[in-house]
Order: C-alpha cells, then sequence, then structure tokens
C-alpha cells in the first residue's frame, strides 16, 4: 500500500484530512461552558486544544456525579464491509466513553444510532439491513440497549445532469452513562511525570490493517480488508478493566486509537502541552507503517506503575504492550526494528491545526484566523495562586451543605434569554448568602422592588437572543418601564450595597453606565473583533485595585470561561482613566477573546462596590470546571474564584450591620 512513500512523508497527508486535523475552528464557536456543572468538554491542556475524547457534565453543583457521552463512527471501513462499519462505530464511541468511570459498567451505557444511509440504490437497503444488524448483534453481546436513534434514508444528491453522488453508508453512534465521579476524568494530555509509562491495548483482536483508514484515504485507496472487533467478550473485558484503573486513578493520561491511527494518537497526547514528548518501540506491534497508520479499536494508557496495572489487566484476561515512556525532548523518538526515527511535535502540530485555520478564515476572516494560528502555541494558561490560598472550603469559612438561612441577602437578576442564573446563585449560596431569583417580569410589575438584599448580581446569557445587540433590550427593559427603573435607582442610592455584572450582564451594566454615572461619554461594548461568537478556557490576570470583589485577589493569574460575541471595551477616556479590575493574560487574540484595548476584561466604579466583568468567575468556583488548571491543584474544594463572592459577603457583614445568623 506504500509503494512510493514513506511514512515521515504520509503523515502530514494524514493530519491534514478534515477528520484528523484540528477542530478549532469548531469548538471556539459553541458555549462549551454553559451551566458551571461542565467537567469535560473538547480542549485540553495549557493551549487549550480540541482533543478530549468524551463531554461530561455533572448532574448538580454538589455532588460528584455525572453524565458522560461519546460518538463513534467508521464512514470509510462501512463502504469495505457495512457490518464492520457497524461495530466500528459503537467501538469508538466506546474507546471514547471509557476514560470516565460509568456506573454500573457496561450495562450501564446507552446507545443512540444515527442511520445516515443513500438508500432506493442498488444493493443499498441490502446493506442497511446488514447494518443494523451488526449493530443489534454486537450490542447484544456487549450487553448494551439501543433504545432510541434517527434515520436519514435518503442520502443521495441528484443533479441536473442526471449524475448521483451517494453518501457513504454511516451510522453516527452516542454513548451515554451515568459518571460515578466527575473529578476522575482522564484527559488524553501527556502527563509530563518521568518514569512512567504508554501501554497500548488492541480492543479488536484482529490483526492491524489499513483498510478504510485515514492513509489509505490520502492515498486515494480503500485499504484492503477494514478492521473489526473480532471478540466481543474480550472488548468487555478490556473496557472494565480500564474503567477499573480510571476509577482507581492509576490512569495519568489515556487516549484512543481510531482516525489516523496510532501515530495519531501518540501526537495528539503531546500536543497541548508545551515541553516534553515522547519515546516509543513499536516493534512488538509488527509492520511499521500498519502499526502506525491502523485504525483498529485500541487504547493508550500512560500509567506511573505499569508492573501493577500489566498485573491487574491480566487479571480480566486483557493484553497490554509496553510502547513507550515521556522524555524532556520535543520530539517522538521513535524505534522499530533497530531503526530509528524522530517527528517534530511542534511542527506537526501547526500541520494537524492548519485545516482549521483554513476553514476558520471562512467564519473569522483572515486577520483574525491567522492571528488565532500563529498565537494559539504562544499563550499558554498560566496561574498564580494568592499566597494565603488553601483551596479549601475551610479557608472561606464556606458549609458546602448549608441549608439555614444566613440572613444576608443577594438576588439574582435576569431577562428572558439569559442562561446563567443558577450557576451564579450556588456561587453565592456557596459563599454563604440567601439567594432569590429576580426576572425583570418582577421588577416591571413592581412585585419586586430590590428593597431587602445587599448584593445584587446580573446574569450572563442572551437576554432577548441579543436581537437589538448583546442587552440592549434588557437595558430598555429598566429605561423605559418606572417601577423597575424606581427599583434600580433606589438601590444603586444605597450605601450598603454592592453588583456585579457577568457577561451580558456586564454589557447591561456599561449599556446603563452604572460603572461610570458621572461620565458625559460611557463606555462601550462592541462586537469581538472576529465578528463572531468566542467560547474558550483563558488566562486572566487581576491588579491590583480597590475592587470589593476582586481586590484581595490583587497579583493573581488564574484560569476562567468566556462566552460572548460582544465584548470588546470601547473606552473613551482612555484605559489609564478606568478602574479596570480585569485583564486577559495576553493583550493579542484569541487568549484577548474580543480585541479589547489593553486586554481589559473587567471595569469597575470608582469606589470599588460595582464590578462589570465579561468572564465567567461562576463557571470556575470548582476544580473540574476549569478546562485546564494545575495538576496538583486538581484535588481543591474550590478556585480562588469563590473569593470575590466571599468577600462581598463580608463587605455586606461589614458594612450594613447585617450578622451572619450561626
Amino acid at each position: 500500500m506504500f509503494p512510493t512513500i514513506s511514512f515521515e512523508e504520509l503523515l502530514p497527508e494524514v493530519l491534514k484530512l478534515e477528520a484528523v486535523g484540528c477542530k478549532d475552528w469548531l469548538t471556539n464557536k459553541v458555549d462549551r461552558s454553559v451551566t458551571g456543572r461542565v467537567a469535560m468538554q473538547q480542549c485540553a491542556g495549557e493551549i487549550q486544544l480540541p482533543l478530549n475524547n468524551l463531554g461530561v457534565v455533572a448532574l448538580d453543583y454538589q455532588g460528584k456525579r455525572g453524565v458522560a457521552t461519546s460518538i463513534g463512527h467508521a464512514p470509510a471501513a462501512a463502504l469495505i464491509s457495512a457490518e464492520a462499519g457497524s461495530r466500528l462505530a459503537i467501538a469508538e464511541a466506546l474507546t471514547n466513553l471509557v476514560w470516565a468511570h460509568i456506573e454500573g459498567g457496561l450495562s450501564g451505557v446507552s446507545l443512540s444510532a444515527n442511520w445516515m444511509w443513500p438508500c432506493k440504490n442498488e444493493g443499498e437497503d441490502a446493506r442497511l439491513y446488514s447494518a443494523v444488524k451488526a449493530a443489534s448483534d454486537f450490542a447484544q453481546a456487549l450487553g448494551i440497549n439501543i433504545p432510541t436513534g434517527k434515520d436519514s434514508l435518503s442520502m443521495t444528491q441528484k443533479y441536473p445532469d442526471g449524475k448521483k453522488v451517494y453518501a457513504p453508508g454511516t451510522v453516527i453512534i452516542s454513548a451515554v452513562g451515568e459518571v460515578s465521579d466527575v473529578r476522575k476524568v482522564v484527559s488524553p494530555t501527556l502527563d509530563p511525570s518521568l518514569g512512567s509509562t504508554l501501554l497500548y491495548i488492541n480492543m479488536s483482536r484482529t490483526a492491524l490493517t489499513l483498510g478504510g483508514s485515514s492513509a489509505a484515504q490520502a492515498l486515494g485507496e480503500q485499504g484492503g480488508a477494514a478492521p473489526d472487533v473480532a471478540n466481543a467478550a474480550y472488548f468487555a473485558a478490556a473496557f472494565t478493566a480500564v474503567q477499573t484503573l480510571v476509577e482507581k486513578g492509576l490512569a495519568l493520561a489515556g487516549h484512543d486509537v481510531s482516525s489516523g491511527g496510532l501515530a495519531t494518537t501518540l501526537l495528539e497526547m503531546t500536543f497541548a502541552n508545551l515541553e516534553g514528548g515522547l519515546e516509543v518501540d513499536l516493534t512488538p506491534l509488527g509492520a511499521l507503517n500498519t502499526a502506525l497508520f491502523a485504525e483498529n479499536p485500541a487504547l493508550v494508557l500512560q500509567v506511573q506503575d505499569a508492573v501493577r496495572v500489566k498485573e491487574m489487566l491480566h487479571s480480566y484476561g486483557v493484553e497490554a504492550v509496553a510502547i513507550g515512556c515521556p522524555t524532556q525532548a520535543r520530539t517522538v523518538r521513535l524505534f522499530h526494528n533497530g531503526q530509528k526515527y524522530k517527528l517534530d511535535i511542534d511542527e506537526l502540530r501547526d500541520v494537524w491545526y492548519k485545516p482549521s485555520y483554513l476553514l476558520d478564515r471562512r467564519q473569522s476572516g483572515e486577520q483574525q484566523a491567522k492571528a488565532r494560528f500563529e498565537n494559539y502555541k504562544n499563550q499558554p494558561i498560566r496561574y498564580r495562586f494568592p499566597q494565603h490560598f488553601t483551596g479549601t472550603f475551610a479557608e472561606y469559612g464556606i458549609d458546602p451543605h448549608r441549608r439555614t438561612a444566613s440572613g444576608i441577602r443577594a438576588a439574582t437578576i435576569r431577562e428572558k434569554g439569559c442562561q446563567c442564573e443558577r450557576e451564579t446563585a450556588w456561587a453565592l449560596h456557596l459563599a454563604g448568602f440567601d439567594v432569590k431569583d429576580v426576572h425583570m417580569t418582577d421588577l416591571v410589575s413592581g412585585i419586586e422592588t430590590l428593597e431587602d438584599v445587599n448584593v445584587v448580581v446580573f446574569v450572563g446569557g442572551f437576554a432577548n437572543s441579543d436581537v437589538l445587540g448583546s442587552a440592549k433590550g434588557w437595558a430598555g427593559a429598566f429605561l423605559y418601564n418606572p417601577k423597575a427603573r424606581q427599583a434600580l435607582e433606589n438601590f444603586y442610592a444605597r450605601p450598603d450595597t454592592l453588583s456585579l455584572g457577568i457577561c451580558n450582564g456586564c454589557q447591561l451594566m456599561v449599556e446603563l453606565g452604572l460603572i461610570t454615572p458621572n461620565d458625559k461619554q460611557k463606555p462601550r461594548l462592541l462586537r469581538n473583533d472576529s465578528c463572531k461568537f468566542e467560547s474558550g478556557f483563558t488566562g486572566v490576570e487581576i491588579p491590583q485595585s480597590n475592587s470589593v470583589m476582586l481586590g484581595s485577589l490583587g497579583g493573581a493569574t488564574l484560569g476562567i470561561w468566556v462566552a460572548h460575541g460582544e465584548g470588546k471595551f470601547e473606552l473613551p477616556l482612555g484605559a489609564d482613566k478606568y478602574n479596570v479590575a480585569l485583564r486577559y493574560a495576553y493583550d493579542a487574540y484569541p487568549a484577548n477573546p474580543n480585541g479589547s484595548p489593553n486586554a481589559v476584561a473587567g471595569i469597575c466604579s470608582a469606589d470599588g462596590r460595582h464590578l462589570a466583568m465579561m468572564p465567567h468567575p461562576e463557571r470556575a468556583i470548582h476544580p473540574w470546571t476549569c478546562a485546564y488548571i494545575p495538576t496538583l491543584n486538581r484535588s481543591d474544594e474550590v478556585t480562588p474564584w469563590i473569593e470575590a463572592f466571599v468577600n462581598a459577603r463580608k463587605w455586606v457583614v461589614k458594612n450594613s450591620g447585617k450578622a451572619t445568623r450561626s
């Protein structure tokens, strides 16, 4: 199959394929942190690349259980064998899902099957029948149900000249299961720990083959026989064994082998880091090209104690082959039958990222897409924790299980279309507030006056769907409804009140002039320079300021979520004339996601009481809701962002004469 091309020449061509290459252009424009319960989304590592195997969302804010989901498909292999394609699709969904411990194991997994097939064409109805039966038989053998799905059976494009184009018959499998502990989900990002080992587990129990592989596609071929899963019982045993390792915390990192083969898997495990590489010996896996590019279902695990882990796997009847270990050099040093090869990780990462850049040009324009492509690896998320931070509830006097009233009242204020009131209310509750939910209809009708609260938080979201521009309609609800306007004016006239606007709420506060009430020319928030919604986990610096909420965090550098389309501050008097309380850690895009001058991310009133910020602190309260946080702090109970809300509670107690009830 490789008559005229070496694997070094073929690898870049594989990494450029849409199915293999970077999906940043897709993931950066969808809200990946909404609810504040997202424990794992697409992006991983200190430079936040879309590499994670699965998604995980916690069931609530207080517990550790969650729901995991993943997908799998194998359209190229299905062209060779419809039956194998079905089994491979299920296998890929499960080798992605395995990295979160599923309550009940395989029996706790449910599948959804989305059939896309060019029916009513010669032979295709029979192929569909074979594919459906194979999926059913394989799922039953694994002990998994398929309770739902969807059919799209007219996948044929007809042209006026009589030409027909058939979509390849494909089943897309979605897998879902309940997670026992969202804090223990394994990432594919290589742990830099030297002395650890990479283990390879062939889940297919068949010889490695290049049929239906990305390598074959890059060469314009089908590639011969398709890979398959020969033994459902062995696959189930391997799944269960790896689940045990995940539950016991014995897997430092892990990634599946699918599109692009083992070569892509190994590289992707290093891509989200800026340092370190791998030394790999693939001699035990057979012919080099086949070992590198075959897409037989398989797993690669990084473990600290390879002997112990292999013994545990063996107890389940599962074979694992030690193939390599981390190194300090920024290369993948490859050994095979005495031959030595060296792959430049950073060079190949740019090759892998470039398809995203080319697609991003169509949605963000050449300038922004190029800036993203050039800067993504130069803007790692760095943390500088406050010296006093211990990461414990006790540090902040927090009782996470509190059910009694504290007597210190706060309100979340929302308009139709807002969606962040729950995570905001949880942050306030955790900090010690009694929280009430206030909708604009309550203020407009006069039912709510805000007289009994000392803190209001205007929450994030998309008030009125941003039809008139971000927060414009929401601001109008205050300005043109006398009772709502009076309640707001009365609240801000009191000396014992604080306010916070997050994202859409920040846009509202700036629109209403609540941060700079005495300025004739008010700041504005403009459309992002990329002209699109930006979602990401980025770094911010907290400068020294008199902000009630952020002042004690001055000097810290932390990770935080952003999710907005109009977040660019326009500061008519110049940034130095404003009380800047928050800045993005880098001035350039994409770490500065909107192009704000001087990387401004949040401003505060002159007296420090009223804060408007575009990033979402309420979505980064727990370490497991942060897309990246240093490994040593993953066991913390809270992140420093809770301090902002605790500071508000302490200020209210001090300045309102109210005492927290015991």
